[in-house]
């Protein structure tokens, strides 16, 4: 029996788009745009920057996922309007930065780095306004059970300042879907709270940043939660296995997977944390980079059977494997500079997050550059995963 090819057996390889050959600075978006904010603490800022950018250039997720510092950005996007949420976004920013006092720029590396290592222990020593504070009582001598035998920090600040700069009732109800990650402190399962399924507050995302030994757990009906970096530092698992259509996510991350050999102490404090913060991403995009590929021969093999074979319930079920929506995802990677040590997650200082932020703008002004790389992927209804900004 001669084998056909086999328009019997159609497969969905997601939704095609019109678009324009001469397309450069726009994307043609497909059924969901998310955004994946991943944690670092101060360089959080660097997040602030990308969504500004990626709001002018009309680009508004309609779901947006974060871990830590990321879940504070999101919430705070998602609880605001969308003429808003920059604005929001910056104010929250500069009310963390107030209180770091600001040196003169020196062209000297070393300098700097000396200059970065003071405002953060200035941050170790006085905390962050609106964020947290140090205790009183240091964590050894207080009570057993007690919360302040349990972390250096109180984070009690954080709540108001989320209740000022957010909108729960937007949260819940608006048009942004918003996912944190957090883990159970007793059980050690990692979850994501989602607007999706049940109603945020503060304690949420709260619990997504309570990162130990510096800040305490969060409690949430009972239990008690820890910063979801602890498990995952990134969310993009939850947005890749939640997803119900073609999908364009921008992964934002703070802590590079690739650079260059430490040279100093403070050089292996960094790599460490880059290390340990980032593998979550490169190994969940590979993940799916491996499915996608797989996905793509079993449409391939399928285009081959003859139509009488289309209706076995083993072909049903390759054809369901294949039937995956397309997903392009987008990596925004903040490049550590060459002053910025160990301590880069927890430097507070104005002039640090300015740069921080517009690092976050030019990533995307360099990835829109070559945007169109992306658009013809999503108007062919094609996976891949792309960095466009890799300097």
């Amino acid at each position: 029996m001669a084998l056909q090819r086999a328009e019997a057996c159609p497969i969905n390889q997601g939704v095609m788009a019109d678009i324009d050959p001469s397309f450069n600075n726009a994307l043609p978006l497909p059924e969901q745009t998310a955004l994946v904010l991943q944690g670092g603490g101060a360089l959080g800022s660097y997040q602030g920057g990308v969504f500004e950018a990626l709001a002018e250039a009309g680009i508004m997720p309609d779901w947006i996922a974060g871990i830590s510092i990321g879940a504070i950005n999101a919430a705070i996007i998602a609880g605001n309007p969308p003429g808003h949420r920059a604005l929001r976004l910056r104010h929250f920013w500069e009310e963390m930065t107030s209180a770091v006092p600001n040196f003169p720029v020196w062209p000297s590396d070393y300098i700097r780095e000396a200059m970065h290592e003071w405002s953060a222990g200035f941050v170790a020593a006085f905390g962050v306004p609106g964020f947290f504070t140090p205790r009183a009582v240091p964590p050894f001598m207080a009570l057993p059970d007690s919360e302040g035998a349990m972390s250096f920090y109180d984070s009690a600040p954080l709540r108001d300042t989320l209740d000022a700069h957010v909108d729960w009732d937007l949260v819940n109800g608006g048009d942004v879907r918003l996912s944190v990650g957090a883990v159970n402190v007793e059980s050690g399962n990692f979850r994501y709270f989602d607007s999706a399924n049940e109603r945020l507050d503060a304690r949420h995302i709260m619990a997504s940043g309570a990162l130990p030994p510096g800040l305490p757990p969060i409690e949430i009906d009972g239990g008690l939660w820890w910063d979801g970096g602890l498990v995952s530092n990134t969310p993009l698992q939850h947005i890749v296995a939640e997803r119900t259509g073609d999908m364009l996510v921008f992964q934002v991350d703070l802590f590079s997977a690739s650079d260059v050999r430490p040279s100093t102490i403070t050089d292996v404090f960094a790599r460490e944390k880059e290390i340990r913060y980032s593998s979550r991403t490169r190994q969940i995009t590979d993940q799916f980079l491996a499915r996608s590929e797989t996905a793509g021969t079993i449409r391939a093999a399928l285009r081959k059977l003859p139509a009488e074979l289309c209706d076995d319930p083993d072909i049903a079920a390759l054809k369901a494997l294949a039937e995956e929506p397309a997903l392009n995802i987008v990596h925004l990677i903040h490049k550590a500079n060459a002053w910025e040590g160990g301590s880069r997650d927890y430097e507070f200082s104005r002039r640090t997050m300015d740069e921080h932020w517009q690092a976050g703008r030019e990533a995307v002004a360099e990835t829109m550059r070559h945007g169109d790389v992306i658009a013809r992927n999503i108007a062919d209804g094609k996976s891949a995963a792309f960095d466009l900004n890799p300097a």
